[in-house]
């Protein structure tokens, strides 16, 4: 058995390697300013009198452009200098935030301007999430990349926790346009960061056509029957819990909590909970991998149950703990099938296959939520997403091949068989 003291040593290793702790460092400072920008656009948009349709309109706005990017990102990450295309990236979202901004402090913004905003976000988004995802396998050894992921993931729940609270007091004292500047000047400081840690080392370059390497990423999904089951899972979860959280929770405090500042608790408490979860992942591997991926999504429930029953503030903020710490421990789970179970030259474009199949329907789920409110009201629409969250979450248990899904033990047998059963 290996003792705490041991643990604690292991998981610092790969701040060693300078790569790292810049690659680290500028996803931490980001991360401070993107866990606020959801709620400062959020109350900017209800600030201008826009209500949930504008809200929604928004929102999807940032998803579209990622949506149709994503695989074209995932083919660049394999391509070309990691590091710069996360440069360009993170300035590219700061310039569009600093214009918002601008517009924002003048009191001449409009709905669509914001949609603007978080339409070149959205873009650019689609490029850093694969080039990020495949840096980290380059700057540290391969023994070191499981903690890394870790540390990575600590540090973003971590300003997850902070954040929101701190934005809903900086938007109630001074208003959502310099929470929006926040983030822009962590993509700044993130940026020359990235620019500091140079080219990173290529383990191999593509000879095939840019066509040959789409197909070959999603010939990766399509063969794989539990991957196409729990990719349908998050089609539908995913989608409805970031309807719920993102545009109902907002319309919530405003309503009956009194503002950003209460809500604000309950996003903080939220990311506590997959700080939770992923101290927990650290030290518990599960071996039924479909039942905790089901589990941990099906945990999203809670807090749209809890809203929906109007039960007092405690149990929501208790319940947005659960519901982080489970999903936390699912998408620790998921990433660590896919690393196992896809051949690591064409992992990056089939998670950035994956990720779109789980995002397609956000924008049209924020889209329809406002009218939905409209219709049934807040608290019935809320409790018909916490109905469809549960019901997907136990759906996919009913397919053996998700039911004998393991992870490899720390260490690195090979997958069950019955995992890697083909459509």
């Amino acid at each position: 058995m290996i003792g705490w003291r041991a643990r604690l040593g292991v998981a610092g290793a790969p701040l060693a390697h300078r790569g790292f702790r810049l690659h680290f460092t500028a996803r931490l400072l980001s991360w401070t300013g993107s866990a606020v920008a959801p709620l400062a656009l959020a109350f900017a948009a209800l600030g201008m009198g826009g209500g949930p349709r504008a809200l929604g309109v928004v929102l999807a706005a940032g998803v579209v452009p990622q949506l149709a990017l994503l695989p074209v990102g995932g083919v660049v990450a394999d391509r070309l200098d990691r590091a710069r295309v996360m440069v360009w990236s993170n300035l590219a979202c700061a310039l569009a935030e600093a214009l918002a901004v601008v517009l924002l402090v003048r009191g001449a913004a409009r709905v669509w301007e914001l949609a603007v905003m978080a339409a070149v976000c959205g873009a650019a988004g689609a490029f850093f999430a694969p080039a990020a995802d495949g840096a980290v396998a380059e700057v540290v050894p391969a023994g070191q990349r499981h903690t890394a992921n870790a540390l990575l993931k600590f540090g973003q729940n971590t300003g997850k926790m902070a954040s929101p609270a701190l934005g809903g007091a900086l938007i109630t004292a001074a208003g959502p346009a310099w929470a929006i500047g926040w983030d822009a000047v962590t993509f700044v400081a993130s940026a020359l960061l990235f620019a500091r840690a140079g080219a990173l080392p290529r383990t191999a370059t593509s000879v095939t056509s840019f066509a040959v390497d789409l197909r070959q990423g999603w010939y990766e999904v399509r063969c794989r029957c539990w991957l196409g089951v729990l990719m349908g899972q998050a089609a539908l979860i995913g989608p409805t819990w970031l309807a719920g959280y993102q545009l109902l929770g907002p319309l919530y405090g405003q309503r009956f909590l009194g503002g950003a500042g209460l809500w604000g608790l309950v996003v903080s408490a939220f990311a506590g909970g997959l700080i939770a979860g992923a101290a927990l992942a650290l030290v518990w591997r599960p071996s039924g991998a479909g039942v905790t991926v089901c589990a941990g999504t099906g945990a999203l429930a809670l807090p749209l149950a809890v809203i929906a029953a109007r039960i007092p503030m405690a149990v929501l903020v208790a319940a947005a703990l659960v519901a982080g710490a489970g999903l936390e421990v699912a998408v620790i789970v998921w990433a660590s099938l896919l690393q196992e179970h896809i051949p690591g030259d064409r992992l990056c474009r089939t998670l950035a296959y994956s990720t779109l199949g789980q995002t397609l329907p956000v924008p049209v789920a924020y889209l329809l939520t406002g009218p939905a409110v409209e219709s049934l009201g807040l608290r019935t629409t809320l409790a018909a997403a916490a109905v469809l969250i549960t019901t997907a979450a136990v759906l996919p248990l009913a397919v053996p091949q998700v039911r004998a899904l393991k992870v490899a033990p720390a260490g690195g047998a090979e997958p069950m068989p019955s995992a890697r059963a083909t459509v």
